[in-house]
């Protein structure tokens, strides 16, 4: 069975690519309730990077996933996601 969990070097990957914000991956280990908006990241950000996670597992992320105020809440929505349709 192949874990797929969404890590924060790969948010940071997502952020930059969805919504041009460049994040250093450690700044989202070390401070990973830190608001998305304190990194330049909006719902509009948010919504392309729950795009690209979408088009990458093939797999629907829940309505609001793009409310998620902190890196945490978000990866934890995500990867509790993940699992449940894996």
């Amino acid at each position: 069975m192949i874990t797929t969990e969404v890590t924060f070097d790969e948010l940071a990957t997502l952020m930059k690519k969805a919504a041009g914000i460049t994040v250093d991956p450690q700044e989202l280990t070390q401070d990973p309730d830190r608001p998305f908006d304190s990194f330049g990241i909006d719902s509009l950000g948010l919504l392309g990077i729950v795009g690209e996670i979408e088009n990458r597992y093939s797999q629907s992320l829940p309505p609001d996933s793009e409310r998620c105020k902190t890196p945490r809440e978000f990866l934890d929505l995500v990867n509790n996601t993940l699992k449940a349709g894996a």
